[in-house]
């Protein structure tokens, strides 16, 4: 049975979520605030599959949380809910770690959508440990992408697309086989995703100084390669 830790501090949206998860037989545990989300998410006898997590919280605010959770090493998969819809809003969320972004007012098929999304991982993603490319280095297992003397945390998905990326460098990649290599082919998840998140990929190549670029081929796909 998934088990998921709901993170709500609006009583009437956290209750028919939760009513929706039962019926999708999953298990949930509902926090109000984010003190109380903390010592959930950091109890290690009852880890939870997926954290489904409110950005503006009680005492300990979303983005609070997410980066306490993440600082102890807790990868489970984090679902940011919120009501804000600004693009800096959502890089910031996805920054701290989370893995997926939410907006309000939402319709329950695609929160289960991206929770069945977030649970699912392609077995030829775990395969490989470290991954290097080009100066770069991926630990798949900690998400973490290293340039020389720099580093950062890459979310789920982040990790994800370099690995497809790193696997096979300089080759051609279409939306379609991002689609399904890094969300499982889900019907549910628009292809516009991939766009979004080799945007967040860009944003973190730029950060480690490193001649590797993610190339946009027109009517083709992306490619990883090196620029001079």
């Amino acid at each position: 049975m998934i088990r998921i830790l709901l993170v709500e501090d609006d009583k009437n949206l956290a209750e028919a979520i939760e009513d929706h998860l039962k019926k999708e037989g999953c298990l949930a545990d509902w926090c109000g605030d984010g003190e109380q989300a903390l010592a959930h998410a950091l109890h290690g006898e009852f880890p939870y599959d997926v954290i489904l997590l409110d950005r503006m919280l009680p005492v300990l605010d979303g983005l609070t949380v997410l980066k306490a959770i993440r600082q102890k090493q807790i990868w489970t998969p984090v679902l940011m809910i919120t009501g804000l819809s600004g693009l800096e809003d959502k890089i910031d969320g996805l920054d701290c770690g989370a893995d997926d972004y939410l907006t309000k007012p939402f319709h329950m098929k695609e929160l289960s959508a991206r929770i069945r999304a977030l649970i699912r991982r392609p077995p030829d993603m775990a395969a490989a440990f470290e991954l290097s490319a080009f100066g770069l280095t991926l630990d798949t297992e900690r998400r973490r992408l290293s340039h020389k003397t720099h580093a950062v945390l890459l979310t789920g998905k982040e990790s994800g697309l370099l690995q497809v990326f790193l696997k096979d460098p300089e080759r051609t990649h279409s939306r379609e086989e991002l689609l399904w290599k890094v969300w499982g082919g889900s019907c549910e998840v628009e292809a516009g995703n991939v766009d979004n998140y080799i945007h967040f990929l860009r944003k973190r190549l730029k950060s480690l100084g490193c001649t590797a670029k993610i190339r946009t081929v027109y009517g083709a796909g992306y490619r990883l390669e090196e620029t001079p």
